[in-house]
């Protein structure tokens, strides 16, 4: 790998800050993939020289890094790269989806899948009588290697067929859209509360750790609700991003 200063390049006339520049570069770098967790990066002296900054233009970039949790300073060690954590807008696709788009090296592990009796929260969502038959999927999904989130799905029974190895391999809406099912709409709902001792094992998190949640049903182009999820993510490695629009 190149040497960290060879792949920042600042604009002076920019009114953009410096440090600012640098930071933002090392973090486009680092959620990308190409400074991987772990990576040590040179010492501020060095890299300051490399770009012909200040030794505190580099020290405020590598600061404002840290404050995001993105780099960690351990002494006898220097400077390295940790796991980015995942940012997600708010609009209607797949956490796969988002993970692969990002090169954050989806995996999946599904934990259960079978038809079951629809709970009343779940028949409720999908417009079906209570007890129906719905599909009920519980997956965990893993980004660059470490377990991020638990999702519980629900489909009506019948939507499409569907395996777990599909599951597997692809997204949840990502098989849906190849089945010809196309999402339009979703209500959802973004919360926090504490893991359970089973999220806790599953997610690597100590018991009682702060979860984000997101609950939500989809619907198709016809107007079907054709799926119910509740997903809980790591606080820690996973945040959700909003735009916000004055009226």
């Amino acid at each position: 790998m190149n040497p960290v200063g060879q792949l920042i390049r600042v604009d002076r006339s920019s009114p953009v800050p410096l440090y600012f520049q640098v930071a933002q570069r090392l973090e486009e770098l680092i959620e990308s993939g190409q400074l991987v967790p772990g990576t040590r990066l040179e010492n501020e002296i060095a890299l300051a020289d490399q770009l012909g900054l200040s030794r505190p233009t580099m020290r405020q970039a590598i600061q404002y890094l840290v404050d995001k949790g993105l780099l960690v300073r351990k002494r006898g060690v220097g400077t390295q790269v940790v796991h980015a954590k995942v940012r997600r807008t708010v609009e209607l696709t797949s956490l796969y989806d988002d993970l692969h788009r990002t090169h954050q090296q989806p995996r999946t592990e599904v934990l259960s899948f079978g038809e079951t009796e629809a709970p009343d929260e779940v028949a409720v969502a999908l417009a079906l009588p209570t007890g129906a038959p719905v599909l009920a999927i519980e997956r965990l999904r893993y980004a660059q290697g470490e377990p991020l989130a638990v999702m519980r799905n629900y489909l009506p029974a019948g939507l499409l067929q569907l395996s777990s190895e599909d599951l597997a391999k692809h997204g949840l809406y990502q098989v849906m859209r190849s089945a010809g099912i196309n999402l339009r709409l979703a209500d959802q709902t973004i919360g926090a509360r504490k893991a359970t001792a089973a999220e806790a094992k599953a997610l690597g998190e100590a018991r009682g750790a702060p979860l984000l949640t997101m609950i939500r049903t989809a619907y198709d182009d016809a107007g079907r609700a054709v799926e119910y999820g509740h997903h809980a993510y790591r606080a820690s490695l996973y945040s959700f991003e909003l735009t916000l629009v004055a009226r």
